[in-house]
């Protein structure tokens, strides 16, 4: 992926949310970004990237990308691969209960667990794989810490992974090679 990976893959998720919502029966969108921004209002689900970090276990590894001809994939060699972690929230629609944004949350965590990876032409066919991440009640409160105006709200994290940040142009690919042959010996003394 390119330098705009990360908002491709929150796109992307923004579009597998609205996906639950219109299975719901719940009114409202879903809103990308942080959890007290006054756009967020009437929004059934929030969706809030709140951490980036390297892969550990990708991070000294090539990105291949397969091309449209399978026998030359693109090799990069100095790609970062991201893990993203989103927190998704229920939002504040008007005259709606909790238990109507509820089951909007409901129907979010069942469509991502039954489709949990992004893939197609959004995310430049890659694959990303979505998973429920724990959060710990001190991890949860440090991050709604960052929000001292906005009431709690019933939250699930997300991992998004993995996201990779290419380099802006591809390798340059050596010509072949087209004449192997060592030529050693000593030099002629002719002239000498």
């Amino acid at each position: 992926m390119s330098a705009t990976a990360i908002i491709q893959v929150t796109n992307a998720f923004r579009a597998r949310l609205e996906i639950a919502l219109a299975n719901s029966t719940v009114p409202g969108a879903v809103f990308v970004g942080p959890l007290d921004d006054a756009d967020a209002s009437g929004a059934a689900l929030v969706l809030f990237l709140y951490r980036i970090v390297p892969n550990p276990t990708l991070r000294n590894r090539e990105h291949v990308v397969a091309n449209p001809a399978p026998q030359t994939p693109t090799v990069f060699r100095n790609s970062l691969p991201l893990d993203l972690y989103y927190l998704v929230t229920v939002g504040t629609v008007p005259n709606a209960s909790e238990e109507i944004l509820l089951q909007a949350l409901g129907f979010a965590i069942q469509e991502i667990q039954n489709n949990p990876d992004l893939s197609g032409p959004a995310i430049n066919h890659q694959t990303v794989h979505l998973s429920l991440e724990p959060l710990t009640t001190e991890e949860s409160s440090r991050i709604w810490a960052l929000f001292p105006t906005a009431n709690y709200r019933t939250s699930v994290a997300y991992l998004a992974t993995p996201v990779w940040i290419d380099p802006p142009q591809p390798p340059v690919v050596a010509g072949p090679v087209v004449d192997d042959s060592l030529r050693a010996g000593a030099k002629s003394l002719e002239g000498v």
